[in-house]
């Protein structure tokens, strides 16, 4: 079994390799095995990604950021769909750990239950990052990184805007959770309940997943109006389930954005122009476009270098008018 420090010093060799101008391209499970490359004699980096799913325009944005960046920076990218069960992202990594490639990524669909295969593969000598999701566990040496945002302070945005917006007002809100036991379900909630934390007037009267899909959204947003004829504020962990929701406001002859207002989570552009016809009226963002700088960390870890053990990226708000100007060149 290949040694940590040798995985290390192979990778150092690449990465100097790419700085020079090494090209490969791979970005999908059919790629190739990270073979010597011609004439050169240095290994090209090989990595396993381990997706969550294709559940949301936000999660389609972010595997096209990784496949994208990997295929830029010469890695051969290993990737697999877990589509949204446990049991597949664990089977995945185990694969990869037979493979035997270089370092593992992956998004957690869940919070717990890692830790053994992560010990699987510490003791293969292949560091792990997390993106995007992080993972409940007391052994934090068997990941390297997390990359990805804050969701409690996302959550925590959308209870501001809504305090703002409502003031004293009485609030009758309903939430549409995102997948349960997922860390931006669990966070988003503990940030907007954090916000809302002793103010009588808001009262949240229904909260269910949506399982973070469009269509989940949408019914169990239609359940909520049957139960709750009185819906002021629904918030959304994402905006998948936000649109969701509006097709079902409409089909009660609703007005969304109006009669019953909509702040949700992630800015990818479907939920911009949401925002932008006044349909949605607040949104946190959550950028997937997280690629570039996962190769980048992948670089530095292989190489040996320190790097910080969370890395929080850097996202916004927006209101109507923000959106409007922001549409013409959104990325996602």
């Amino acid at each position: 079994m290949v040694s940590r420090n040798t995985r290390r010093a192979l990778a150092a060799g690449a990465a100097a390799a790419l700085a020079l101008g090494l090209t490969a391209c791979a970005n999908d499970s059919d790629s190739g095995s990270g073979s010597t490359e011609g004439g050169g004699g240095d290994e090209q980096i090989v990595m396993g990604f381990a997706q969550v799913g294709a559940e949301s325009g936000w999660r389609t944005a972010n595997t096209t950021s990784i496949q994208d960046a990997a295929e830029e920076a010469g890695i051969d990218l290993k990737f697999s769909d877990a589509q949204q069960k446990q049991e597949n992202q664990i089977k995945a990594i185990r694969s990869y750990i037979q493979q035997k490639v270089d370092v593992i990524a992956f998004s957690p669909v869940v919070e717990t239950g890692w830790d053994t295969v992560l010990k699987e593969a510490q003791d293969a000598g292949i560091p792990v990052i997390l993106t995007d999701r992080a993972v409940d566990s007391a052994d934090t040496s068997l990941y390297v990184t997390f990359l990805g945002s804050d969701f409690v302070e996302e959550g925590k945005k959308a209870g501001q805007w809504v305090v703002d917006e409502f003031g004293s007002e009485p609030t009758n809100i309903v939430e549409l959770q995102g997948t349960t036991g997922s860390a931006p379900a669990i966070d988003r909630k503990e940030g907007f309940e954090e916000v809302l934390a002793g103010k009588s007037n808001f009262t949240v009267i229904a909260s269910q997943t949506g399982d973070f899909t469009r269509d989940g959204g949408k019914k169990v947003m239609e359940a909520f109006l049957q139960q709750n004829p009185d819906i002021d504020l629904v918030y959304a962990h994402n905006d998948d389930m936000g649109l969701g929701a509006i097709e079902a406001i409409e089909a009660a002859g609703k007005v969304p954005g109006q009669d019953i207002k909509i702040v949700t989570v992630d800015a990818v552009k479907d939920g911009m122009q949401a925002l932008a016809d006044g349909k949605i009226n607040f949104i946190v963002e959550c950028s997937p476009l997280l690629g570039p700088q996962l190769m980048e960390i992948t670089r530095a870890v292989l190489a040996g270098e320190t790097v910080e053990p969370r890395i929080i990226t850097e996202e916004t708000t927006f209101t109507q008018e923000q959106a409007i100007e922001a549409l013409p060149t959104r990325q996602y």
